[in-house]
């Protein structure tokens, strides 16, 4: 189908037919805010998607530790975890469900002292919950009764640890004894390493059978139920639904409200980088708006004689955004394909880098991380290609009405 007129014009002004000097150097301004746009558009892609891959990672780690949904009881022990749990497990996206027992103890061993949350569990079902990964021994080996423990790689560092050691955990309530109060405690022997990658968990969290831990803390029952999903994404919505059709009363918190704080910071985080870099491309928006003024300025003789052959100012100015708005598709378009193309090149790219310039960007003893992590997100792509060709279309709207505004008789005077 053969294009309007105004296309056609505005399409060979982007390409500048006539190699005069002043031409030239117009197509050369507008390669610039093409390359500019392009740039900030690449530029945003991958620093969002490194962001993203660095969120997905932690919280797969932290979600080896976690469960999806936690079911709670406000007295502080729940007597029919069992019939809770079959409740739980009629949901059709529950995946599995297994009681447990949380509590905040003391670990000492010589005269090192650690303050842990110390988890008890079932070790069969427990193993349907979380994916802790066993640096050391297996969670098989917590019996009942045992009173085996298994630490966090950097709490068994800090206690200097091994397998096979033993130490003391002191449970904080108190003890009646005719010299007094005096905390319980109980020798335990470590039977294995954990090592989440998630400094938090690795540094302050031991798992203990939740048998012995309610003799530790003489409990009756388990704190509570931890439920596992088949999509985590859909957890506050599951566990509203839970929270309605479970017996009796319970509390129900899911994995993003345990986290809010970190996951809220990094929701500010990706706002504020994807403001800031907006600016680039705005830059690029404000270098199309000089070059498009510049042509403007160029072709008043060609705006002149269109208007005496009985062009429309609305015409002149489609011309004009046309030739913007090619130049900010023709940006945006290599934007995404250059910045996906690195985004999802990030795991091979970064060790290329590192080897070349003899660094490491991302420590293991610092970061627990060995690799720069990416994730692309369609979604992300699709705003940032978005944002920019409105950028680009917004700033094409000056050039053209002053284009449009343009007098034939005061363009031709000289000519």
């Amino acid at each position: 189908m053969k294009l309007p007129y105004e296309w056609q014009i505005g399409w060979r002004y982007t390409r500048t037919g006539r190699r005069t000097a002043g031409n030239g150097f117009i197509s050369f301004i507008s390669l610039i805010s093409m390359g500019g746009i392009a740039l900030g558009v690449s530029a945003l892609i991958i620093v969002l998607s490194v962001m993203n891959g660095f969120q997905k990672e932690v919280r797969d780690r932290m979600l080896s530790v976690l469960a999806h949904i936690e079911i709670l009881s406000p007295a502080g022990a729940l007597p029919d975890w069992r019939q809770t749990a079959d409740e739980a497990r009629r949901h059709p996206e529950v995946r599995a469900a297994a009681p447990y027992v949380e509590a905040q103890a003391l670990l000492a061993r010589g005269s090192a002292v650690s303050g842990v949350a110390l988890r008890g569990i079932d070790p069969t079902l427990e193993k349907q919950i979380s994916s802790i990964a066993m640096k050391a021994g297996d969670l098989s080996d917590l019996k009942a009764g045992g009173f085996g423990i298994a630490l966090g790689a950097q709490l068994a560092e800090d206690l200097a640890v091994l397998p096979g050691d033993t130490l003391t955990v002191i449970a904080p309530q108190a003890e009646s004894t005719p010299v007094g109060l005096l905390p319980r405690y109980k020798l335990f022997r470590v039977s294995g390493i954990f090592e989440s990658g998630h400094y938090e968990f690795d540094r302050s969290l031991a798992l203990i059978h939740m048998a012995d831990a309610q003799t530790l803390f003489r409990l009756e029952a388990p704190t509570g139920v931890r439920v596992r999903l088949h999509d985590m994404q859909r957890a506050p919505a599951i566990a509203r639904a839970l929270a309605r059709s479970l017996s009796g009363q319970l509390y129900v918190r899911d994995w993003t409200t345990q986290n809010r704080t970190w996951f809220a910071a990094v929701q500010v985080e990706k706002r504020m980088m994807f403001i800031i870099l907006m600016l680039i491309i705005a830059v690029a928006a404000f270098n199309l708006v000089s070059s498009l003024v510049m042509t403007v300025t160029s072709k008043q003789a060609d705006i002149a004689i269109l208007r005496t052959l009985g062009a429309r100012p609305a015409s002149i100015m489609q011309i004009f955004f046309v030739q913007g708005m090619a130049i900010g598709a023709f940006g945006t378009a290599l934007g995404i394909a250059f910045g996906c193309l690195i985004a999802a090149n990030i795991p091979v790219l970064a060790p290329m880098v590192e080897r070349a310039l003899h660094i490491q960007f991302l420590p293991p003893s610092i970061y627990f991380i060995s690799s720069l992590p990416s994730n692309l997100v369609v979604s992300d792509v699709i705003r940032i290609g978005g944002f920019a060709f409105l950028l680009s279309v917004l700033a094409t709207l000056y050039p053209s009405w002053r284009a449009a505004c343009i007098e034939p008789a005061a363009a031709l005077r000289y000519e």
